[in-house]
């Protein structure tokens, strides 16, 4: 650095505050994990057995929250020991995606540790917090596919789909309405006004099969989702607050316990899907 000239202020040193440096850490872990580039990286390890844990994965969320929902129940109830337990009970099969997650917040925290400005905690509470945070991620990818599918609703059925139960209906009377009209006997002009005035019908079962291969390809959305939503959420800088949200815990020697909003919210859409399916079977 060249010497100030004589008569003006000499530049300020750098803030080396423990908390700035820690932060600073943070942003750059951040912009090189989830940024585009780092982002794609990461889904390169869904390419594989992940395409049959994401399905298993969003069938157990249900499970999962109803799980942590008691175990807060039974912490307001003074039964700590019996909510620890339940707390600590993994119901997510473990993704390559989530494996590289926790190796690499594994790995930032051992960088910020050689430079003293780690959460002094227990290494139980820290693998506890980081197998939290990738959970989390993956109640992310799920909003992010139930926003997917109701954008598609109103962009293609002009109604909200919350969800695949509410998508599969309009879908399967698109199906039968178009085989309907291909197979008129007139012509499919013809089936064409037919079937304007008089509406087709389907099946049970194809109503079934529809919500099946829906059910798969919103799996599969959710297993890359990320791709989508990582680089958003570092431009609005919620992966950033959600990594200082996760290290002051940590200084508190806080366990990640409880329901976090990125599952419920998860789940509210889930919710919503089940009424806006009801709704249309009562009309």
């Amino acid at each position: 650095m060249p010497p100030a000239r004589p008569g003006s202020a000499a530049p300020a040193p750098a803030d080396t505050r423990p908390m700035t440096r820690r932060e600073s850490e943070i942003g750059r872990f951040v912009a090189d994990r989830y940024g585009i580039r780092g982002t794609l990286a990461l889904h390169r390890a869904a390419i594989g057995a992940d395409l049959l844990r994401a399905p298993a994965n969003v069938a157990l969320s249900p499970v999962f929250l109803l799980l942590r929902f008691v175990a807060m129940m039974l912490r307001l109830c003074g039964a700590r020991g019996a909510a620890s337990w339940l707390d600590r009970r993994q119901i997510f099969l473990t993704t390559d995606v989530a494996r590289r997650i926790e190796s690499d917040l594994t790995e930032l925290l051992t960088r910020l540790d050689s430079q003293g400005i780690a959460p002094r905690a227990p290494a139980p509470l820290i693998q506890s917090a980081i197998r939290s945070y990738a959970e989390t991620r993956n109640a992310v990818s799920e909003i992010t596919t139930s926003i997917i599918v109701l954008l598609s609703g109103f962009l293609i059925f002009y109604q909200a789909t919350p969800g695949v139960l509410s998508l599969a209906t309009p879908i399967a009377e698109m199906r039968a309405h178009s085989h309907a009209v291909a197979d008129f006997a007139l012509g499919s002009w013809a089936g064409g006004m037919w079937y304007s005035v008089f509406p087709t019908q389907f099946s049970t079962l194809e109503l079934v099969l529809t919500g099946i291969v829906l059910s798969v390809f919103a799996a599969l959305i959710t297993t890359f989702a990320g791709i989508v939503a990582d680089p958003v959420q570092v431009w609005s800088g919620i992966h950033k607050r959600r990594l200082l949200r996760l290290m002051a815990r940590l200084d508190r020697q806080q366990d990640a316990s409880g329901l976090g909003r990125e599952h419920v919210l998860a789940r509210l859409g889930d919710l919503g899907d089940l009424a806006s399916s009801i709704w249309r079977a009562m009309r």
